[in-house]
């Protein structure tokens, strides 16, 4: 039994993984003299992304671990604390180092889980729910989300180099 059930989540820390390094290979090109530009005033710079990244995995482990998402009054109290700690997040360095611990975070979460968590359905209480298999998916497609932003800023400032390293 313990081998099935490392089978079946094997795959989902491989994605929490790969998405980490397909965001930070897209983020480890952008030029310093462009962390924090944006193409609007409203829109995010690359650094707030990296933050906003690198902060949600550590929140993702805590939902996986904990097997509830937030309800109700925590939600905004919850969005509230997520962006003040996006904007305090401002450094290249700090960003990836918090994106690797939570990405840990993620991986250490995903080990605690049972076929019966595996099998539950989180109450958003909004009058959805989520499956506990795409909150298990949700680190890596974050992240390849949000390399997607990086990639957009790139190509507003003009850099059209194809990178693979």
């Amino acid at each position: 039994m313990m081998a099935e059930l490392e089978n079946i989540i094997e795959p989902y820390k491989q994605g929490a993984v790969r998405g980490m390094d397909m965001f930070l290979k897209a983020f480890r090109h952008v030029p310093d003299d462009k962390l924090d530009w944006t193409p609007a005033p409203t829109a995010k710079s690359a650094i707030r992304i990296a933050a906003h990244t690198a902060l949600h995995n550590g929140f993702f482990a805590k939902l996986i671990r904990d097997r509830k998402l937030p309800v109700g009054d925590d939600i905004p109290i919850h969005v509230a604390r997520m962006v003040a700690a996006e904007k305090a997040l401002t450094d290249r360095a700090e960003a990836e180092a918090v994106l690797r611990k939570g990405t840990d975070e993620v991986l250490a979460a995903l080990d605690t889980l049972d076929p019966e968590a595996i099998a539950i359905e989180l109450d958003s209480s909004l009058g959805w729910t989520m499956p506990m298999t795409f909150l298990m998916r949700l680190p890596e497609i974050h992240a390849i989300t949000h390399a997607g932003q990086i990639d957009f800023l790139q190509t507003c400032w003009d850099d059209q180099e194809i990178y693979f390293s």
